[in-house]
């Protein structure tokens, strides 16, 4: 089930997507109540700073009394010892939640090593970690998430999300989408569908250096790409190859630092949604999302069965 959605703003300009794409996952709720989560696009950092979420719990662990919120506090205080250890400089630290965290940071060393350095703390797990996109997911609709992190007012240019129905993996953050793929900045993907060679696309990216945060076939695809990419192709040359590529049934939505696009496979049993005017850009897995932003009169179609089509935010 699940339902996935993405929006852009055209021409280098910004909107408040955390209550754009809040209303648009609030209107999928009933493709997945499980969890909720945004890969959200704001104004890029510059030079070495990155925006670093993070968390150091699960939000059910948290009602475990005051030996968790001392373990909290302890991971915490861990992550930032690392920080500073591998040269370092917390910039801005602001609690999203009691669990969760949202740093900037000054960082001009080894993305990769710092990533795995701060996943090794106990209970640790970076959610995203980049110039741009900051990611947020938690248990809950979109409504509750949106409140619990603040995400109304977010500004930016573009945005990803998801609402997940839980059937082969647990309800817990780290199994909610979307996925970052680790440890590359700014590139996030949301799926709907299922991937049959999953396993050996993984072992294959393994072998090439890649680490897994999670057992789900979405993260495959977010890593796919970036990994192809980092070879030379641009966004829509990645895309395409994975069309043939990714065996199953599959829609993808995709985002880097400047871009959004979309992916069906070439059965196009997953649906798609489609608006595209010459400021803004919204696609869904079911209309109604798309009519939540934009209640007057529009005209959607369905993309065609393995169409790749990207979208510039400038």
């Amino acid at each position: 089930m699940c339902g996935i959605a993405g929006l852009i703003h055209r021409g280098g300009k910004t909107g408040d997507i955390g209550t754009e794409m809040t209303a648009m996952l609030q209107s999928l709720k009933h493709r997945g109540p499980d969890s909720t989560g945004y890969a959200l696009y704001g104004k890029p950092l510059k030079g070495n700073e990155l925006m670093l979420r993070f968390k150091v719990a699960e939000q059910d662990e948290m009602s475990k009394g005051f030996k968790i919120h001392e373990q909290v506090k302890e991971r915490r205080n861990e992550v930032d010892r690392r920080i500073k250890e591998l040269g370092g400089r917390i910039e801005e630290a602001h609690d999203a939640t009691e669990y969760a965290f949202r740093y900037k940071i000054d960082f001009a060393g080894d993305r990769r090593k710092l990533a795995d350095y701060i996943e090794d703390v106990e209970g640790a797990e970076i959610l995203s970690m980049g110039h741009g996109l900051e990611l947020v997911k938690d248990l809950g609709d979109a409504a509750r998430v949106a409140e619990q992190y603040a995400l109304k007012g977010f500004t930016g240019t573009h945005a990803l999300g998801h609402t997940r129905m839980a059937t082969e993996s647990d309800v817990d953050i780290r199994s909610a989408h979307p996925y970052w793929a680790y440890p590359f900045a700014d590139v996030s993907v949301v799926h709907n569908g299922q991937l049959t060679n999953y396993w050996n696309g993984r072992r294959a990216l393994e072998r090439r250096g890649h680490r897994f945060m999670s057992n789900c076939d979405s993260e495959l695809i977010a890593v796919y790409l970036a990994d192809k990419m980092q070879q030379g192709a641009d966004l829509k040359d990645a895309m395409t190859d994975s069309i043939d590529e990714l065996d199953g049934v599959f829609t993808y939505l995709v985002a880097t630092s400047d871009a959004l696009g979309m992916a069906k496979d070439v059965m196009a049993a997953k649906p798609m949604v489609l608006y595209e005017s010459d400021k803004f850009i919204a696609l869904a897995s079911e209309e109604v999302a798309i009519r939540s932003v934009f209640p007057h009169e529009i005209d959607t179609f369905d993309p065609y069965e393995g169409e790749v089509r990207v979208w510039k935010s400038a």
